[in-house]
């Protein structure tokens, strides 16, 4: 077989980079739970109309279709399933979308408020870069309600996820902001400005960080039909940000310069300040009201998150989200909710490649059991099974070659110890002990130990994440 060609967009870490990611995942994992939402899994495919109903992502989404066309003879599908028969499918951009079918179909067995946290891959056509992936998983949390959702879930979400963010500080990864701003706020200006086309606006604004403002001034112009005057005062609230109410002083005061203060202005104000205001009491300095926060789906009702990683702002946003009001329902009842998304590749891409953390080792074994010949194997092998029987992880050195042949075995692997059993006829040793020497490679410390009883520090129990000086 020749050698394959990479296929770019597809992250595949080495086992190293697998510890660090599932190290992220069971940190995030543990965090969510620890707020009460519960774990949920759905398909990987959703019906295209549905996938294509909100937001621009036509030109992102993977269609997903049999290599061969269904011939008249194929096998029908099982009664009551109306499922792929007679729709195009394809696999879903993000967990959103997903999660609202999912809260539409299962709502009369559910208890809400509803708290669920989702982890799974994701797929969108996008051009790979760094941090861009065609394939990678997301990690999300979400809260919905049935008919209605207290704003305070608003408050409390990007606080949760600060804190599951902040729970990786320990290990390297870097301090995080959560930028926020809220639709309300920015629909409110903008039509108190006379510009109706309020979701071309919130589009042109969120363009801001990738094309600078002087672009977004005339695209505003010519596309939203904007007068110069309102294109700067657009230009003008994105650039208000802040971590206290006082931001909201701010956007007032300019709203009144331009004679735009609304109802559904104030309104958002309001929201915005309750946000700030617990966050700068639970969690100082990470949450940051930031005007030019858009979001460009257009199911966004209510506040907006963006977050980026201190020192690494270039990689954009590994984390967003905000509220939305009408993605999930079924024309009688309204499912309104608020939720954030964590891009983890994104987010272990650049941990891995700017050297940020590191695994201590790249696999689980923490002892290599030595073999001295074939013939006794099976001594290796019940030694192995003793220190696993205790939850130790333990392999079996792959031949019975020298003493040092089989140390550097352990050593390339990253293996900490090495365990020599003790044979028939040593020192009155009978098949059955679990009796030997095991030595620490690093150290060259080498002590008689027993199976039954011996364990390794706890710190090399397993792999650990660690800043990447510490390594």
């Amino acid at each position: 077989m020749a050698r394959p060609t990479p296929l770019s967009g597809f992250p595949e870490w080495l086992p190293d980079g697998r510890v660090v990611e599932q190290h992220v995942l069971d940190t995030l994992r543990r965090t969510f739970e620890l707020h009460g939402f519960a774990g949920i899994e759905t398909r990987a495919v959703e019906p295209l109309d549905q996938l294509l109903r909100k937001g621009e992502t036509s030109k992102e989404v993977y269609v997903l279709r049999r290599l061969q066309e269904e011939q008249a003879g194929d096998v029908a599908p099982p009664r009551g399933d109306t499922g792929a028969a007679d729709k195009q499918l394809g696999l879903h951009f993000d967990l959103t979308v997903p999660f609202a079918r999912y809260v539409l179909e299962n709502a009369g067995r559910l208890a809400f408020p509803f708290k669920r946290y989702q982890i799974q891959k994701v797929w969108r056509g996008e051009r790979p870069q760094d941090g861009r992936f065609r394939e990678f998983v997301q990690a999300d949390i979400d809260v919905v309600g049935a008919g209605e959702l207290p704003y305070h879930y608003e408050v409390e979400l990007p606080l949760v996820m600060a804190e599951a963010l902040g729970a990786l500080r320990d290990v390297g990864v870097p301090e995080v902001r959560i930028l926020v701003n809220n639709r309300k706020v920015a629909e409110g200006f903008y039509r108190g400005l006379g510009l109706d086309d309020v979701e071309g606006v919130l589009r042109q604004v969120d363009k801001l960080d990738k094309i600078g403002p002087d672009a977004v001034a005339e695209l505003l112009q010519a596309e939203q039909g904007a007068t110069p005057e309102q294109a700067k005062a657009c230009l003008e609230l994105a650039a208000i940000s802040g971590t206290d109410t006082a931001v909201v002083d701010r956007v007032r005061a300019l709203a009144a310069s331009y004679d735009a203060v609304t109802e559904l202005l104030e309104t958002g104000l309001g929201e915005l300040s309750a946000l700030v205001e617990a966050a700068a009491r639970r969690a100082p300095g990470v949450v940051v009201a930031d005007l030019k926060i858009a979001r460009g789906l257009d199911y966004y009702t209510g506040s907006v998150y963006e977050t980026v990683l201190v020192g690494h702002e270039q990689l954009g946003s590994i984390c967003s989200g905000g509220r939305y009001d009408t993605l999930a329902s079924d024309g009688k009842n309204t499912y309104p909710g608020v939720g954030l998304s964590i891009g983890v590749s994104r987010l272990v891409s650049r941990l891995l490649s700017a050297g940020l953390v590191a695994a201590t080792r790249g696999v689980p074994t923490a002892v290599l059991v030595a073999v001295t010949d074939e013939a006794h194997r099976d001594r290796s092998d019940a030694v192995a099974a003793a220190l696993r029987a205790r939850g130790i992880p333990a392999d079996v050195a792959p031949t019975a070659a020298k003493f040092g042949k089989q140390i550097k075995v352990a050593d390339r692997r990253g293996i900490p110890f090495v365990w020599f059993p003790a044979q028939p006829g040593e020192d009155g040793a009978t098949p059955e002990a679990l009796a030997g020497e095991v030595k620490d490679i690093r150290s060259g410390e080498q002590a008689e130990a027993d199976a039954a009883t011996w364990e390794p520090p706890a710190a090399d129990l397993f792999p650990r994440v660690v800043p990447a000086a510490a390594e």
